[in-house]
């Protein structure tokens, strides 16, 4: 494999990417750069599962915990810096390897971004304000704009399905038609895929045995601190500031604070929200990733895991 291979490590949430990542990392003399669009965040490490203060001393890891959580950051953005972190570790002689659950990311990443999608928060805030009073309406304007995009959007993903109709409001183009219509020649799109050989590797479990991972994590989580460190967020920035929080867990956490839920109710809730949350991530990568699926299942350890994702990869490379 050369400097114009990439590996791609995606999956659903709680299925063990990091660990994963990190010994494919340390077997090829890799880097990892964070596909998350959460763990980029300062100050979140527990709500976010960053990776562990170990695995970060294990292999050198890039987009981790460096952007203030009152910033938005575009798939477009996360795209620029990731063709960025490539560059330099192709040039320290160092393999690339994407790691994480982000799916419009990897789209950017892989498809391409186009110039007219650009941001436009005036835009943005005035459907979020519409979302807060009644998601449905939304969801519907969707579903007959861009049917295909709102099937994989839910209704509860605030930020993709505003985002969704932010772009078709600034371009007239749904989500699907600026996919649909990526060239290669668009000399404003940051498309991977035509740069480099990319090989995708979705890892996936059970749907059973990942609940049961959803679960167990979420204790942990919770025990390991995630109420303290989201009080702290809010004291930290106003609600207009911590666009961050408007994630699973923290969201249900800052209504545990107000006293809407028990400690009891908080857990669940947090758990029923991610396991709805990985199942999406699934069908959206089964559906516009065109990956390599390992089953993580019939491995006995990590160590396992990372040999075979690497024989796929040279297997792959050797093919293109």
């Amino acid at each position: 494999m050369t400097e114009k291979s990439i590996l791609a490590i995606i999956g659903p949430t709680a299925i063990g990417k990091t660990s994963v990542a990190v010994a494919v990392a340390q077997k090829v003399n890799g880097e990892i750069i964070g596909l998350d669009s959460r763990q980029i965040y300062k100050d979140m490490p527990i709500g976010t599962a960053q990776p562990s203060s170990a695995e970060l001393d294990a292999v050198p890891h890039h987009l981790i915990s460096f952007r203030s959580p009152s910033e938005l950051v575009s798939a477009g953005e996360y795209a620029v810096w990731v063709k960025q972190c490539i560059t330099d570790i192709n040039n320290r002689k160092k393999v690339p390897i994407i790691c994480g659950g982000a799916g419009l990311y990897l789209d950017a990443l892989t498809k391409g971004i186009f110039e007219e999608s650009i941001t436009n928060y005036e835009i943005r805030e005035r459907l979020s304000k519409e979302y807060d009073k009644d998601p449905n309406p939304l969801l519907k304007k969707l579903t007959h704009i861009d049917p295909e995009y709102a099937n994989i959007v839910h209704i509860n993903n605030k930020k993709r399905l505003v985002r969704a109709l932010e772009i078709f409001e600034i371009t007239g183009k749904s989500p699907t038609d600026h996919f649909t219509n990526q060239s290669d020649q668009d000399e404003q799109a940051i498309n991977l895929s035509s740069r480099y050989s990319i090989c995708t590797i979705l890892l996936s479990i059970d749907r059973q045995l990942l609940v049961d991972r959803i679960r167990k994590r979420t204790k942990v989580m919770l025990q390991n601190g995630w109420i303290e460190e989201t009080n702290k967020l809010r004291e930290k920035y106003s609600d207009d500031e911590a666009h961050a929080l408007d994630s699973i867990g923290y969201r249900q956490i800052c209504q545990y604070l107000d006293g809407e839920f028990t400690m009891e109710e908080l857990e669940e809730e947090i758990v029923v929200r991610t396991r709805q949350y990985a199942k999406r991530q699934l069908t959206w990568f089964r559906n516009r990733s065109n990956p390599i699926e390992m089953n993580i299942e019939k491995f006995e350890n990590v160590n396992d895991i990372a040999d075979e994702i690497i024989l796929v990869w040279k297997k792959f490379y050797d093919q293109q």
